[in-house]
């Protein structure tokens, strides 16, 4: 090493004497000619010379590096904001700042006498110092221990650098991931009653600093993007345990925690349950679907923490175990025929109106769906929110029935909506209107003719009446002529 550094320090003195002999317009520029400035350029244009230098380049060739190369160094220096290393013949260079930050190292901080690679972004600074990046020179290898990992279903630790709704964000080789909160294991999972987002974040926030064991299960190197589960690093005994478990075991459990998306339930694997309470207990989630067999918006309304259940095994993978509580119950559907036909009408309660329809109960478990389609056709011109409100009774008319599907088509019957409906088909149009009105004033004006003839006919009846009753009057009052003549003769 001592030979090279006595070759090069001759091939500067050489380089300054052949400068200052051909112009002294360029004795400033050459006498900072180094070896740390002589490029590969340089050194071939002087090998092809006969001079001593050229001779001495010949004797003992000597690789310079350029911009972008990367170089073994060790580290002679740390300072706050700053590394020196050692590179050998060529001298000593520097680290500033990020630079400075080795990802492959994890957190372990830089120390003098470590060997490091660094890759030379500028030949001399204003310092006289070849600067260089330690960042740099591991980011490719760093990327490509990630993507080794995960190919390796390697379980590797991470620490948690800050939190947001959505999840944690995270460090591998000085690479930033991120961990979602629904890959967050049992134990970290952010479980709060209400689902308030302010309230996961709190809980999140806590784990701010922690280091977690996770996997790396997907990569996205052109867009920098690293997404970690600490939910895949589970440990080897609890992959046992959960493996010895089956699809249609009943267990039971407590709820320990209530979210959005269902009900999560720690219980004692089935072999040891009852036998030894100091064993682990796994967790399973009953998702919203499964809960129950009426539809359910707000699992926390059925269920809350601490409730005693059982539930059904109905999935189970490395780490996740799917529970289902309504699987326990008798299917209400298998019987739906028996208690309702298609074609007739019952009572029903709107659950709730969405953009596709109305979902209505008939009874505890069985719904159907009032289809907007089937809505519009019945009241074109009609919104169905104008006719229904959630949580009221009315009619409704089944017009299929699938039991395997779990589906049911209904049709309101609004009887004051078809009440109108009657009254417009019978309600006459303005011709007709006009024509009625015109018949009904000729029947009026008949009407009256026939009144005054008849007026005028019971007049004269009334009148002859009266004097046929006076002449039998005058009658009664006169004599009769043989009365008249008996009176004579006697």
């Amino acid at each position: 090493m001592s030979n090279k550094k006595d070759i090069l320090d001759k091939l500067g003195d050489e380089v300054d004497k052949v400068s200052v002999d051909n112009s002294k317009n360029d004795e400033k520029k050459s006498k900072k000619i180094s070896k740390k400035s002589i490029t590969k350029k340089q050194t071939k244009e002087i090998e092809e010379d006969n001079s001593v230098m050229g001779q001495l380049l010949q004797d003992a060739p000597i690789e310079f590096p350029e911009v972008g190369d990367v170089l073994a160094g060790t580290v002679v220096d740390v300072a706050p904001h700053s590394v020196l290393l050692e590179l050998g013949s060529f001298g000593i260079g520097i680290v500033y700042g990020k630079d400075t930050k080795d990802g492959l190292r994890g957190n372990k901080k830089i120390v003098i006498g470590d060997k490091v690679n660094a890759t030379l972004i500028e030949l001399e600074n204003e310092d006289g110092y070849a600067e260089l990046s330690i960042r740099e020179a591991s980011y490719e290898k760093a990327w490509e221990d990630l993507e080794s990992k995960r190919d390796n279903e390697d379980a590797v630790e991470t620490r948690v650098l800050d939190a947001n709704k959505g999840g944690l964000m995270v460090e591998l080789n000085g690479i930033g991931g991120f961990l979602p909160v629904s890959q967050l294991s049992s134990e970290h999972y952010p479980r709060v009653d209400d689902g308030n987002k302010n309230k996961i974040l709190e809980k999140l926030k806590k784990l701010v600093g922690q280091t977690l064991l996770v996997k790396i299960i997907d990569i996205l190197r052109d867009e920098e993007k690293l997404i970690v589960s600490e939910k895949a690093a589970v440990s080897e005994k609890e992959k046992a345990i959960i493996s010895e478990l089956k699809e249609g075991d009943i267990v039971e459990g407590t709820i320990s925690g209530v979210v959005d998306f269902g009900a999560f339930v720690k219980f004692f694997p089935p072999a040891t349950s009852g036998k030894d309470e100091n064993a682990d207990q796994l967790e399973g989630l009953v998702h919203i679907s499964e809960l129950a067999w009426q539809l359910i918006d707000n699992p926390r309304e059925i269920i809350k923490v601490g409730d005693k259940i059982k539930a059904k095994i109905i999935g189970v993978d490395e780490s996740r175990i799917s529970l289902s509580i309504r699987a326990l119950e008798a299917d209400p559907w298998k019987t739906v025929e028996k208690k309702y036909k298609s074609g007739k009408t019952y009572s029903g309660k709107v659950d709730k109106i969405n953009h596709f329809g109305a979902f209505v109960y008939l009874d505890k478990n069985i719904h159907g769906l009032a289809h907007i389609s089937e809505f519009s056709e019945m009241y074109p011109g009609k919104k169905m929110g104008d006719m229904i409100e959630e949580g009221n009774e009315y009619e409704w008319k089944i017009i299929s029935i699938e039991p395997e599907d779990h589906r049911m088509g209904l049709v309101l019957i609004d009887k004051n909506a078809e009440d109108v409906k009657k009254d417009k088909k019978t309600k006459p149009d303005a011709k007709t209107k006009e024509k009625k009105k015109k018949s009904s004033e000729k029947k009026s004006a008949k009407k009256k003719v026939v009144k005054k003839e008849a007026k005028k006919t019971t007049g004269e009846a009334k009148k002859k009446k009266k004097s046929s009753e006076k002449d039998d009057k005058k009658k009664e009052g006169e004599p009769k002529k043989n009365d008249k003549e008996e009176n004579k003769k006697s």
